[in-house]
């Protein structure tokens, strides 16, 4: 069973970043803040990072679940959110977006989102709402930091506040950047987790099959156990560069990894932390260039 611990959708894109607005023109491209970006794959014309979509791109890639995070630059998504977990109550795990104001009601949702590194104030201490109210709740909390270890006294303190809070950090601590190590040491507390969503994006310069990917999970694991870490994807952005497939792939073919910590990586350690109950594993069809 494979599990997906990152992934995005949208019905609309209307986020922000750095205070610019962020929008869909067209053939899978957004005004980025004035900058027109590859935002998604060219085929997807309409703007829209639909469920359908994304659950036949699982199907295929032979992913059972995923978890669906969030990002300013997407704008507030609840709304869809909700909408899709409606569709697929078994198949996703869905977060609400922590946006430095009063949370609104979470009760429907499994996590909350909270983009560490686009915070205004990126003192953590100053943001234990979510927190609290995640804790309170039986949510678990999806977190990206600021590159480094910025941030990384802060949230080892919320962790040890919160014991038995559930706290995946997102983009593999950052691992192309300084003090990388400093983030995945914070899953040495017993409620943290790793996952690997955007590790492609991040090694995009060496390309599929992402050997420096694959000595950076196995590095992580020695620092905190295989058990601690996730596989994710970072839908739909890293499919602009490789397919859904591949961001998988690599870590299934590589022979640095072994069986049994594959198993762990790929599923095993998300079912467990998300709470996802017996799903199926999608049928494999061959495709058209299988003999």
């Amino acid at each position: 069973m494979i599990i997906d611990a990152h992934a995005h959708l949208w019905k609309k894109q209307n986020g922000i970043v750095n205070g610019k607005a962020v929008y869909d023109i067209g053939g899978g491209k957004s005004n980025f803040g004035g900058e027109i970006r590859q935002m998604m794959p060219p085929y997807m014309t309409d703007g829209e990072n639909s469920i359908e979509r994304f659950i036949a791109n699982m199907d295929y890639a032979g992913v059972s679940g995923a978890v669906i995070t969030q990002e300013y630059i997407d704008g507030n998504q609840d709304t869809y959110l909700l909408e899709a977990k409606q569709k697929y109550p078994d198949r996703i795990k869905i977060c609400a977006l922590y946006e430095e104001r009063e949370m609104t009601d979470i009760s429907l949702f499994d996590g909350i989102k909270i983009c560490a590194s686009r915070l205004k104030d990126k003192n953590l201490l100053n943001h234990l709402e979510p927190f609290k109210k995640a804790n309170e709740s039986g949510k678990f909390i999806s977190i990206d930091l600021a590159d480094g270890d910025g941030q990384t006294a802060d949230l080892n303190k919320i962790a040890q506040l919160f014991p038995d809070l559930k706290i995946a950090i997102g983009h593999f601590g950052m691992v192309t950047r300084e003090n990388w190590l400093e983030q995945i040491k914070l899953a040495k507390n017993k409620n943290v987790f790793i996952e690997s969503g955007g590790i492609t994006w991040l090694f995009n310069y060496e390309f599929y099959p992402f050997p420096s990917a694959v000595k950076a999970i196995i590095e992580a694991a020695e620092c905190v156990g295989f058990n601690k870490l996730m596989w994710g994807s970072d839908y739909p952005r890293t499919m602009t560069a490789i397919t859904y497939k591949m961001s998988l792939d690599f870590i299934e073919k590589t022979t640095e990894i072994s069986q049994k910590n594959k198993l762990l990586l790929l599923g095993e350690n998300a079912r467990s932390f998300y709470g996802f109950g017996d799903i199926k594993v999608p049928e494999k069809v061959k495709n058209m260039v299988e003999e």
